[in-house]
């Protein structure tokens, strides 16, 4: 028996990327799978992936959003498993960002998760419960520079997230994931700009970028009886590349490292006595 044996989901954005690893991850673990995508040959190629059932969909239009879960629900026979995965993104300065791209970013990024969510959440409820997991992003609690607009998005589909925790349970659990710097689709540039090299690598305690497949891993464990007892919580996924603080965390690094002869000699312990003073 797999965790998630015998439900019917359904993944926003699966064609690709964290969206597709999930419709392999709830698929080997025994779910139906549902995948919805704007491309329709993507969304074909993830379903014979998978075993499943293919629907083109743009998550930003409440009709096409309406249609396609009544088609959903009629081929599986219902739903249990939301996951809005379906995003955009963009990089740019702030103020050169257009107001119609503004607009895409959030009708994708927000609008896509209140669309899927409103037309799901109630069915899931009147069915007897089921659970909803967001893909979110680490932006959208710590923003990074030219993704105002997609972090904006990010930080209003975490309201979402709790909100819809606050009115859908005790059946219906809604939870959030927030990946890192993970490699595959858009975030692949970064590696090209490093000559293949990891650009977190020094950064994240973990030394290095995540996988779709982990982030895919956790967003099974929300959707599993495993989290049962969670709802309207987000789980960071990012190897611990949000821990670090930028401009002191160079400076303590230097004061912790020792400073001739090994851990623990003279240098160190004049360095602990002149830090015990400072204080």
């Amino acid at each position: 028996m797999g965790l998630v044996s015998g439900r019917r989901a359904i993944v926003t954005g699966g064609g690709a990327g964290i969206g597709l690893a999930t419709c392999l991850r709830l698929r080997a673990e025994g779910a139906q799978v549902a995948v919805f995508e704007r491309d329709p040959a993507a969304a074909e190629k993830a379903a014979r992936q998978v075993d499943g059932r293919a629907y083109s969909v743009d998550v930003s239009d409440p009709a096409q959003v309406e249609r396609a879960v009544e088609e959903a629900l009629r081929d599986l026979g219902g739903v249990d498993l939301l996951v809005n995965n379906a995003g955009v993104g963009s990089l740019r300065p702030f103020d050169a960002y257009r107001p119609e791209e503004f607009d895409r970013l959030l009708a994708v990024n927000l609008g896509g998760v209140f669309h899927c969510t409103r037309c799901v959440a109630p069915r899931m409820r009147a069915a007897g419960g089921g659970a909803i997991v967001n893909n979110l992003s680490a932006t959208a609690e710590r923003p990074t520079p030219g993704e105002a607009p997609y972090a904006a998005a990010k930080a209003g589909a975490l309201a979402l997230t709790r909100s819809a925790a606050l009115e859908y349970g005790p059946t219906v659990r809604v939870n959030a994931v927030s990946p890192g710097v993970i490699r595959c689709g858009p975030s692949e540039v970064l590696f090209q700009l490093q000559g293949g090299r990891d650009p977190v690598a020094e950064a994240a305690p973990l030394g290095r970028s995540g996988s779709a497949e982990e982030v895919a891993d956790v967003i099974l464990f929300l959707c599993s009886d495993l989290a049962r007892y969670m709802t309207g919580q987000n789980l960071v996924v990012d190897g611990g590349l949000t821990l670090p603080q930028a401009g002191i965390d160079p400076l303590l690094r230097g004061l912790l490292a020792p400073q001739g002869g090994e851990e623990g000699g003279p240098s160190s312990r004049n360095q602990s006595k002149k830090t015990s003073k400072s204080r």
